[in-house]
């Protein structure tokens, strides 16, 4: 009894040997080691004297190909880490550093090249808008009843500044017709809002350009949607308020009539200085006729927008004159009748050519619609090489230390307790900025890139953008200072309407930070867009063409219709935002049913649906260029007597159809048995390269 009691208290076999992370290993069927096991067997006493039996076990060896795990994702609103992968300055010897600073100053050179070309396609981006669309544009401010409505007005300051490029543009035809009385500074409150949303547009086509990268997608388009977000909210507020208030009206009429301003200098225009001699070399553009339009003159239809003549002399002379009666003399000194006709004296106006204009189209006798669609597909296609190789350049040059002392400088905040502090900073920077190179497309383009390649946080550039609103105003501000008596008023009180509306959008949507909703909406957007590139694409004609167009559609039929069509669109719009915030919050005062919206069809709260209809499309017509790819393909392989071409690999790529998948093996670190770790690992191999055999054996050349 006493020998079956110590049996039963006896411990547990001791597993010295075996492998104390099981993690290691992936389980699955293994072959026993029984050989191996009995001879490892050895017996050892433990302190009681018990006889223990030691087993050594040795780690089993699966037949099922090893699989890795997938690796921790990682947030992709983190900046990448520009590694210089280069050679070290400290190992290279004297002609390689003199070599090094040649090609640095090459690349700095160069970088400023395709930045100047950069600019100077944006300028001639917006001509050509000018010249496609710029008479319809003047055509939608002719129509003052309509602009009495203020959400009219509002769509109408978005279709023109998109249409011309331009928010200066659209600002100038407000004033001009301001000044002239056609249209009231309570009227045009609205379109200068609009316009505030149209300008938006430009840094947000220059994000597409990098749509080839995911990651630098998210982060380009996030960063050029930040300031449409903003914009948008802004007016969402902002344009109620006015309409009910007339808050701006009255606080720039009331700072208007407490400084008595005078007419000044004209505002610096420093980038002018250096694109002009450029642009007007390709095209040069009669923007009075746009005004002239919106001021409904008739002459002005039948005017091209292509200026001719740049050198003119007005002479003004004085001539005998027919005119209906006497009241209709200038003086009646200047006044006699012939006994048939009253006669006086009026000064005649005289306009002299002197010097046509230098520039391509001059000469070329070429319709406005025929001269922006070509200078509208040249400059996009600059426009877009100069956008790849200034991402190319910035990216061979931010690396290593050069990037991590750019980063820190931009994206640190100020020690505590200041920190708050560094986005004020940085708003003021993009102020600056903004009035030094006097466009607001110019400085928030310039910047989108950067933002991609992950040299500025989307949280910098939100202030940075929110100043480059503040400086174009006050650029405004200096460009209505300059204008003559008549219009100073008129200009000045719009330039700073401008002005308290983005002040008062800041306030709204930065300095508290729960606030910041665009940035929050931006990287939203820009997590959808980089998964479905062309929802990118839906985004800007939707929020910039169609939308404002369908509300302006309906303002020609009245209040009416407007408010029945628009008010349960915006109730629908409203109940599906609360009904969301509902289900992430707190889904349990939901009934069932709300708790997510798999109740509706799948294409109506996924775009996957879309995506794949959008994909089959793209297919057919990348099976239809292939068909073309295969046929030249082939002639050049006769021509050159070659059997395989590596201009055929797409066709290869689009018949196989699938991509060859990679079966990672463990690590031999998960083995303790160097010979039967090699083992498994050749065997997972074999697999592998079985597998990729086969993928090359269905592959079709041709």
């Amino acid at each position: 009894m006493g020998s079956l009691s110590r049996q039963i208290m006896a411990p547990w076999p001791e597993l010295e040997n075996a492998q104390p992370n099981p993690n290691k290993f992936i389980e699955g069927d293994s072959d026993p080691q029984s050989n191996a096991a009995a001879k490892n067997k050895e017996t050892s006493k433990n302190d009681s004297g018990t006889p223990v039996t030691k087993i050594e076990l040795l780690p089993s060896c699966s037949t099922v190909v090893l699989i890795e795990e997938p690796a921790e994702v990682n947030d992709p609103w983190d900046l990448p880490e520009l590694r210089d992968t280069g050679i070290k300055w400290s190992e290279r010897d004297t002609k390689g550093k003199i070599l090094c600073i040649f090609q640095g100053i090459g690349k700095f050179l160069l970088l400023l090249g395709f930045l100047y070309f950069f600019v100077c396609s944006l300028d001639v981006l917006s001509s050509a808008f000018q010249l496609v669309g710029g008479k319809v544009a003047g055509q939608f401010f002719s129509n003052n009843s309509i602009m009495a409505n203020p959400v009219a007005g509002l769509v109408i300051g978005v279709l023109v500044t998109v249409m011309v490029q331009s928010s200066s543009t659209s600002s100038s035809i407000v004033v001009s017709m301001v000044a002239s009385s056609l249209l009231t500074v309570r009227a045009a409150i609205p379109i200068i809002m609009g316009a505030n949303i149209g300008t938006s547009i430009t840094n947000t086509i220059v994000a597409l350009m990098q749509a080839g990268d995911r990651n630098e997608f998210r982060r380009a388009f996030a960063g050029a949607t930040v300031h449409d977000f903003f914009n948008w909210l802004s007016v969402l507020v902002l344009l109620p308020l006015e309409a009910a208030t007339h808050y701006l009206e009255i606080l720039t009429n009331l700072v208007v009539d407490t400084f008595q301003f005078k007419p000044g200098e004209d505002a610096p225009d420093i980038l002018k200085v250096i694109t002009d001699p450029f642009t007007k070399m390709i095209i040069q553009l009669d923007k009075k006729v746009i005004q002239q339009i919106a001021m409904n003159d008739p002459a002005a239809h039948n005017q091209s927008l292509v200026k001719i003549w740049c050198k003119t002399i007005t002479n003004v002379t004085q001539m005998n004159v027919t005119v209906p009666s006497p009241d209709n003399c200038t003086s009646p000194s200047y006044c006699w009748t012939d006994g048939i006709q009253t006669w006086t004296i009026q000064n005649v106006t005289h306009k002299e050519n002197i010097a046509k204009c230098q520039h391509i189209f001059v000469n070329l006798n070429l319709p406005d619609l025929a001269v922006g669609i070509i200078l509208l597909t040249v400059s996009l296609l600059v426009l877009c090489g100069c956008l790849i190789a200034i991402v190319k350049l910035l990216g061979s040059v931010l690396k290593g230390q050069v990037a991590v002392v750019i980063k820190k400088t931009l994206n640190t905040d100020f020690p505590f307790p200041f920190a708050w502090l560094t986005g004020y900073l940085a708003i003021l920077v993009g102020a600056g900025m903004t009035f030094i190179v006097q466009s607001s497309s110019v400085f928030t383009s310039a910047m989108t890139p950067l933002i991609g390649i992950g040299v500025i946080t989307i949280e910098r550039a939100y202030p940075l953008t929110l100043g480059s609103n503040i400086g174009t105003t006050t650029t405004a501000i200096l460009a209505a200072l300059a204008s003559p008596g008549s219009t100073l008023r008129s200009s000045l009180q719009i330039a700073l309407c401008h002005f308290f509306f983005n002040i008062s959008g800041i306030l709204l949507w930065y300095p508290i930070p729960f606030t910041r909703l665009p940035i929050r909406l931006a990287k939203g957007l820009g997590n959808i867009s980089a998964k479905y590139r062309w929802f990118a694409v839906f985004y800007l004609i939707f929020f910039f063409v169609l939308t404002p167009l369908t509300v302006f559609g309906l303002s020609l039929a009245g209040w009416p219709v407007l408010v029945g069509v628009g008010v349960p669109i915006i109730l629908l719009v409203l109940l599906i935002v609360c009904i969301r915030m509902l289900q992430s919050r707190c889904p349990r005062i939901l009934p069932l049913k709300l708790r997510d919206w798999n109740f509706l069809p799948l294409c109506m709260h996924s775009l996957k649906p879309w995506d794949n209809i959008i994909s089959l499309a793209t297919i057919c017509l990348q099976r239809r260029c292939c068909c073309c790819c295969r046929v030249c393909c082939r002639v050049c392989c006769m021509v050159c007597g070659c059997k395989c071409c590596r201009c055929s690999k797409c066709c290869r790529d689009l018949e196989e159809g699938e991509e060859e998948q990679d079966i990672p093996v463990k690590a031999s670190g998960a083995f303790d048995n160097e010979v039967m770790s090699k083992e498994c690992q050749d065997e997972g191999k074999s697999q592998v390269e079985a597998i990729g055999m086969k993928a090359m054996s269905d592959t079709t050349v041709f």
